[in-house]
C-alpha cells in the first residue's frame, strides 16, 4: 500500500509540474483523458444548466401518461462525435428541434467554465449540426505549429488560432489583405512567417520597404524585385501594372471560347491556363504604406497620387492576373489622402495586432465586425504577436504567429533562392546582391548567410 501511495504522489507531482511548465505535454499525457471523461460525465447537467435542452415532445408526454411512467426529462443536443486533438477536444452536436447554432455560441463562455476548459468556440457545419472546439490550455502563450499542415498552391500557414487550428493565408480565396499594428506589436514577425511560407512555393515575391529596405532586403535572395524608397516604389508599381495588362492579353488570347469547350475550361484568370504557359503569380509586400501616401512638396504629391492609383488598380484588377497585395502599416485611414479608402475597400483580409487607439482598430474592422474592434483594442502590450484576423464576411479569430527571427527567415529564403523567378518586366528592380553562396545555406539558426 505504501508503494502505491508513493507512486500516486509521484504521478500527481509529475502531472502538476507538466501542467505548469509544459501545458502541451500535460494535455497529451493526462489532460485529454480527464477532459473527455469530465465532458461525458457532466454533459447532461451542464447542458441543462446552460439552457441548451428542449422539453419533451407531446408524443413522449402522452406515452408517459398512457403507460403511467414518470414525466420524461428535457433532452440536450445529441453527441455525434467527441474527438481529441493536440490542443483540446472537438465536440460535434446534433441540435434538437427548436434549437439554433446561436444558442450554443451564446453559451460558449458558460460551457468553458462548466467543463473546466481554457476556451470554447463553436461553428455551424450544416443545418442542425454544430461543432464546438474546446482548448485545454492557452495555445497562444507558446505557439507550436503542428508538424503537418494542409498546404497547397498559394495557401500557406502563418499563425495559430486560439481554438488550436492553423490560420492560413489563402491567396486564391482572399487575394489582398491589410495588416495593421503599433510599433513592437509583432507585424514584422507575422511578415517573416508569411515570406518563409511563400519561399518554397512557385511564386514571385516583390517588396516595397520605404525604410531603406531594412526589413525586406535581408531576404532579398528570394525576391524578384525590391524598392527601398517611394520613388523606386512608384516605378515598380507602374511596372507591375504593365505586367498585369500583358497577362490579361495572354488570357484573352488563350480563352478558348468555342462551342466544343465546356464552360469550366474557359480561361478567366491565370489558374485556368495550361501549366506550360501560366504566368508566375506575384505577391507584393508593402511595408509601412503610410510612407507611400505622405508628401511635403508638389512633386511628392504627384508621386503619391501615382503610387495610390497604381495600388488601387492592382487591388481592383490584379487577382485574375495573379498579382496579390499584402499591405502593412501602423495606421490606414482617410487622413492619408484621397484614394486610401477606395484601396482599403479592396483589401478583403484584415489583420490587426495591438493598436494604440480605437480609431486604428476601426480602420481594420469598423466595417466588418464591432466585436473584432473590441477584441483588437484589448490585446495586452506584453503579448507581442497576438492579432485579430478577419475578413469581409464578419468572421474573426484571435491568432498568434510563431516567433521567427530574422536569421531564420534569411536562412529559409537563401535555401529556396533557386525558386526566385526572373521576370523581364521587373528586371530593373532586381535587388543587387554581393554574390551567390557557393553552397546551399542550411535551415538552421546558426547557419551563415549572405544578405
Amino acid at each position: 500500500m505504501t508503494g502505491f501511495t508513493v507512486a500516486l504522489v509521484l504521478v500527481v507531482a509529475a502531472a502538476g509540474l507538466l501542467r505548469w511548465r509544459r501545458p502541451a505535454w500535460y494535455w497529451m499525457t493526462f489532460g485529454v483523458a480527464l477532459a473527455a471523461l469530465r465532458v461525458l460525465v457532466r454533459y447532461a447537467s451542464v447542458m441543462d444548466a446552460c439552457g441548451l435542452t428542449v422539453p419533451p415532445s407531446r408524443w413522449r408526454l402522452a406515452l408517459a401518461r398512457a403507460t403511467n411512467r414518470p414525466v420524461p426529462e428535457s433532452r440536450p443536443p445529441r453527441i455525434l462525435r467527441l474527438r481529441p486533438t493536440r490542443t483540446g477536444l472537438i465536440l460535434r452536436l446534433k441540435l434538437r428541434p427548436g434549437q439554433d447554432a446561436f444558442d450554443v455560441a451564446a453559451a460558449s463562455d458558460r460551457l468553458r467554465h462548466s467543463f473546466s476548459m481554457y476556451g470554447v468556440t463553436s461553428r455551424e457545419l450544416r443545418s442542425g449540426v454544430v461543432e464546438a472546439r474546446m482548448t485545454g490550455y492557452d495555445v497562444l502563450k507558446r505557439v507550436q505549429m503542428p508538424a503537418k499542415t494542409a498546404t497547397r498552391a498559394m495557401r500557406v500557414p502563418v499563425a495559430l488560432r486560439e481554438d488550436g487550428s492553423v490560420h492560413y493565408r489563402d491567396y486564391r480565396a482572399i487575394p489582398h489583405a491589410l495588416t495593421l499594428g503599433a510599433t513592437e506589436s509583432g507585424k514584422s514577425v507575422y511578415q517573416r512567417n508569411l515570406v518563409a511560407g511563400l519561399a518554397p512555393l512557385d511564386v514571385a515575391l516583390v517588396g516595397i520597404d520605404c525604410k531603406q529596405g531594412i526589413e525586406l532586403f535581408p531576404l532579398a535572395r528570394r525576391f524578384s524585385a525590391l524598392a527601398a524608397n517611394p520613388d523606386a516604389a512608384a516605378d515598380l508599381l507602374d511596372a507591375l501594372v504593365t505586367r498585369m495588362e500583358g497577362v490579361y492579353q495572354l488570357i484573352r488570347a488563350e480563352q478558348r471560347i468555342t462551342a466544343d469547350i465546356p464552360d469550366a475550361e474557359i480561361a478567366a484568370d491565370i489558374w485556368d491556363l495550361p501549366d506550360d504557359i501560366r504566368p508566375t503569380p506575384i505577391v507584393v509586400l508593402v511595408d509601412e504604406v503610410a510612407e507611400l501616401a505622405l508628401f511635403a512638396t508638389k512633386e511628392e504629391e504627384k508621386r503619391r497620387d501615382r503610387v495610390i492609383t497604381a495600388l488601387v488598380r492592382l487591388a481592383q484588377l490584379g487577382r485574375a492576373a495573379g498579382i496579390y497585395l499584402e499591405i502593412c502599416g501602423q495606421r490606414f485611414g482617410s487622413e492619408l489622402g484621397k484614394g486610401i479608402t477606395m484601396l482599403r475597400a479592396q483589401l478583403t483580409g484584415r489583420t490587426a495586432h495591438r493598436v494604440n487607439d480605437e480609431t486604428s482598430a476601426n480602420m481594420a474592422f469598423g466595417d466588418i465586425s464591432p466585436d473584432a474592434v473590441l477584441a483588437a483594442i484589448q490585446i495586452p502590450a506584453d503579448m507581442r504577436g497576438v492579432a485579430i484576423a478577419g475578413d469581409s464576411t464578419g468572421g474573426w479569430h484571435r491568432i498568434r504567429a510563431p516567433h521567427t527571427s530574422l536569421r531564420q527567415a534569411v536562412n529559409i529564403c537563401n535555401r529556396h533562392a533557386d525558386r526566385t523567378p526572373d521576370l523581364p518586366e521587373l528586371a530593373p528592380f532586381r535587388p543587387a546582391l554581393p554574390g551567390t553562396p557557393a553552397v546551399q545555406v542550411p535551415l538552421s539558426k546558426t547557419a551563415t548567410a549572405t544578405a
